[in-house]
């Protein structure tokens, strides 16, 4: 079942709704992640394009080209600097959401996976239950 989501940024600039599935969040351990968070990792969930709406404001973006060539938008507040999502830079057909700016944050269950774990600080633990993976599954 579906679950609505309302976000925005910290300072109240940008503003969307969107759509997913609890359940569905991944933590993802990888450098990018790291910097672009700049925490030990970051906690994503996807939301189809289909249901996602932005309610007020316009994102800044950077364009992330990865290791592999692959390319992703990178939206963020331009005021205050929030990450808000990533997706792709043309035509995307999901967002991957950054469930701090989640009003439901607590309503999303826990992870269903770790990604790019042999990126994982050695201070952060796995999360008991939770499929690992080394890289990208």
């Amino acid at each position: 079942m579906r679950l609505k989501v309302e976000g925005q940024c910290c300072c109240g600039a940008i503003a969307y709704e969107a759509q997913v599935q609890p359940g569905t969040v991944t933590v993802c351990h990888c450098t990018d992640c790291q910097n672009h968070s700049g925490a030990a990792f970051r906690a994503n969930i996807p939301a189809p394009a289909a249901g996602f709406r932005l309610l007020r404001g316009a994102p800044r973006s950077h364009t992330k080209t990865a290791d592999s060539g692959n390319q992703r938008l990178l939206a963020f507040c331009g005021d205050c600097g929030t990450p808000l999502y990533a997706c792709a830079v043309e035509n995307p057909t999901s967002y991957s959401l950054r469930i701090g700016t989640l009003q439901q944050r607590s309503e999303l269950g826990r992870p269903l996976r770790e990604i790019w774990t042999r990126r994982r600080l050695p201070w952060v633990g796995a999360l008991d239950g939770v499929a690992q993976f080394d890289g990208q599954p």
